[in-house]
Formats: structure tokens, sequence, C-alpha cells
């Protein structure tokens, strides 16, 4: 057995568990679903630009659809893809879709899609409202941390396997969600909801 940090890891485990992450596929670092013909679907679904003008995730229909990026988005009306297709990079998610709040750690963790906030007239995804209220902590912190790790390791990287070395090798700044649910209710005098 291995101690990594706080983490123990037996060999057999983590041989198994990168066995696993490398038989998940290349797919490089984008959060997508497969639903109907669409296998590369951003967003579960849901419409990019609808989180911009409605405030809220409004699922696309599979009939309104547009490709960037090699990557499927869906829209609730024509107009919507008319302003996604005009301007894609002002409506498409940071961080491939991934959890803004992980990849703060370098860990590239799927998102609820419901869970957003719109920063700097940017759509971050997050993996639960508590992730969204962790990251709200410290957010010029948090965004500046996630970038960096975006840029430097999970851009153009296999998900799986950068996940599976976050987790086995933390960042040196990690706190785990007992931890930011420590510092939250120390700094705001209740627990986080």
């Amino acid at each position: 057995m291995r101690i990594y940090g706080s983490l123990r890891v037996d060999g057999r485990i983590a041989a198994a568990l990168l066995a696993a992450a490398l038989l998940c596929g290349c797919g490089g670092a984008v959060n997508v679903v497969s639903e109907g013909g669409d296998s590369d679907l951003m967003l579960r679904g849901n419409d990019a630009v609808a989180y911009f003008t409605a405030g809220k995730a409004v699922a696309g229909r599979s009939e309104i659809k547009t490709r960037h990026r090699g990557l499927t988005y869906r829209f609730a009306t024509e107009e919507n893809r008319r302003q996604f297709i005009t301007s894609p990079e002002r409506y498409a998610p940071q961080f491939g879709g991934f959890c803004a709040q992980a990849m703060a750690y370098a860990i590239p963790a799927e998102t609820d899609a419901n869970t957003f906030k719109i920063i700097d007239g940017k759509l971050y995804l997050f993996a639960s409202p508590r992730a969204r209220l962790y990251f709200e902590m410290d957010q010029e912190r948090n965004l500046k941390l996630a970038s960096h790790y975006w840029e430097a390791e999970a851009r153009d990287s296999n998900w799986h396997l950068q996940s599976f070395k976050r987790l086995l090798v933390r960042v040196p700044h990690y706190k785990s969600n007992a931890d930011l649910a420590e510092e939250y209710e120390k700094r705001f005098g209740r627990k986080p909801g």
C-alpha cells in the first residue's frame, strides 16, 4: 500500500482504476453525453444561449442544433441557434463544460448543467449547488486556479486520466468537501445549504 498525501492506495486498486480509465476511451477534455443520434452533446442538451437570455437551463430541441468544434449544441429556438452561430465562443461553456469548482483542483468533473453562473459574460457550470457555493467563497482565486489548470493540464488531456491523476496526486491547495463545509460555517456562521 502506498500513501499519497492523505490518500492510501493499494497498488492493485490503483492499477484497476487506471485500466478502467484507459478503457473509457481517449475522449478529449469535454463533458458530453449521448442522446438520440447525438453522441457528443454539450450541456446535456440544454440551450447554451438560454443560460444568458432566460437565466436558467432550458432544454434544447433535437431538431434545432448546430456543431461547434466537433460538438453538438441544441437550442430551444431558431433565434437562439442563430445567436450561437454568430458568436459561439460567447455562449460555449468554460472548461469544456466541466465543473468550475473541481477544475480549481485540476479535476475535470461532470456537471449538473442546471447549476451554473455567468461570470464576466462567460458560462461556468458546477457539479451541484454546493460546489457553486464553495466556488463563490473565493471566486476570484478559484477562477484563476481553474483557468490555470484548464490551460496547463486539462484542456488537451484525456479527462478520465486527468481526473484519475489528480485524485491520486492532489494539488497543494486541495480542500475536501468537509474542509470546505467547515470553512463556510466559520465564515458565515451557518452550515452550507
